[in-house]
């Protein structure tokens, strides 16, 4: 499957929420290049947050352009229309050019029969004893076993493929990258899962150049992942050598690869998929999302005045709407409500306690990663200060960049793409 717009080895998915800190977050994919490594930049916003802060897709993009015309990027970088579906694309279509197609939704809903019949006449070298180059072992399934998987996410290909097709229409083939998100779902995608996934897509004619599944563990948002770290490190493993199988068996993309959700701050599972993405030569897509808003939050409460007094109060506000916060993120956040603390005792905080509360930092015995949760969400306490927010970041915009540059690179790029 060809494709011309092209996804290189290592890319970041860096999310901007009020389109203020791209040259910051381009400045940290700078210090890569710097250091040997290209990792190309992926600017991406949901559909969700568009509404939330009332910008438009156009503003990502403006925002990127003169980023990368400001700092004299020479290398790729791309706008992503996060999670978008058929409802929700259109307005995606002319300023990006990378659509993250969200099907978890429709996983488990029924497809005809005669789809899943089909599907395991054409693929019989699904059932039964299957070796794939780098998985220690080998998988056993039935015909049955592949039934009930192909019953499961075939309904959800079928989906992806037609918005697919819509965008392909729109945009004219190879315009664009392709990829197809399953990750906000409660089940993990076992590596037999996905290989079944893939051949669908494939079937479908769906040319993705990512995947993103649900892993093992939890990957809430902003926080370290939680889960059986060995686990982890096998099926990631056992994934990346499955979609270089895919690609082989099925003529999906030469350089398909794994995308990492809610992926920020996920510090104790870097080191081994550097070494996975080493050991098979892979490349990977990670996305870092809401950090930077977070960094935003860091930099005005280390500015102290204004700045910090907004910061406080972006909390308390966040903290009397938390459960409706809360409701559209459910799956990747985990917020005890007994650890987080009182509006009245983080009025009384100095500008140091907040921040050591917030930022990442699990060595600082006050980091509080409820707190660091809620705030993580709650940029729409944020959105609805409209100029009031924007004029404080600007007036912070130094200390802000710093903190921006440095998160990004420091506790991102550099472990998982250079090695600490």
């Amino acid at each position: 499957m060809a494709h011309s717009v092209s996804l290189s080895k290592y890319s970041v998915g860096v999310g901007d929420r009020f389109a203020q800190e791209a040259k910051a977050q381009l400045r940290a994919c700078i210090l890569a290049a710097d250091a040997g490594i290209t990792v190309t930049p992926v600017w991406n916003k949901s559909n969700r947050e568009h509404m939330i802060i009332g910008s438009e897709p156009q503003s990502a993009r403006a925002a990127a352009d003169k980023a990368v015309r400001e700092l004299a990027w020479k290398h790729d970088y791309h706008v992503d229309a996060d999670h978008i579906n058929l409802k929700t694309v259109q307005r995606f279509i002319e300023p990006c050019d990378f659509f993250t197609i969200d099907v978890a939704d429709l996983i488990g809903q029924p497809a005809e029969e005669t789809a899943i019949r089909t599907f395991i006449e054409k693929h019989p070298e699904l059932v039964g004893t299957l070796t794939i180059p780098g998985v220690d072992g080998s998988f056993k399934s039935t015909r049955e076993e592949v039934s009930q998987i192909a019953r499961q996410y075939v309904a959800a290909v079928h989906e992806a493929g037609r918005i697919y097709r819509h965008i392909e229409h729109e945009k004219g083939k190879g315009n664009f990258i392709a990829e197809v998100s399953m990750d906000e779902t409660n089940s993990p995608q076992t590596p037999l899962e996905l290989l079944i996934i893939l051949a669908a897509i494939a079937d479908d004619g769906i040319p993705i150049q990512t995947i993103a599944p649900k892993f093992t563990g939890r990957f809430n948002k902003g926080v370290d992942y939680e889960g059986n770290l060995d686990q982890f490190t096998r099926e990631f493993s056992a994934d990346v050598a499955v979609l270089a199988f895919a690609v082989k068996q099925y003529g999906l993309p030469a350089n398909l690869k794994l995308s990492v959700h809610s992926g920020s701050d996920k510090f104790s599972i870097y080191r081994p998929m550097r070494e996975a993405l080493q050991k098979f030569g892979a490349g990977v897509h990670l996305k870092t999302a809401g950090t930077t808003w977070l960094e935003e939050l860091i930099g005005l409460a280390e500015a102290g005045g204004e700045g910090f007094e907004a910061s406080k109060e972006i909390y308390s506000e966040a903290y009397a709407h938390r459960d409706e916060l809360c409701g559209p993120y459910i799956s990747v956040i985990a917020i005890d409500p007994i650890r987080l603390p009182q509006p009245a005792e983080v009025e009384a905080w100095s500008s140091r306690q907040f921040v050591s509360a917030l930022r990442h930092d699990p060595s600082n015995a006050e980091y509080n990663s409820d707190f660091r949760q809620l705030l993580h969400i709650g940029f729409k306490v944020a959105a609805k200060m409209g100029a009031r927010y924007l004029n404080l970041i600007s007036e912070a915009k130094e200390t802000i960049a710093k903190n921006v540059t440095e998160n990004l690179f420091e506790r991102h790029i550099k472990p998982l793409f250079i090695g600490a």
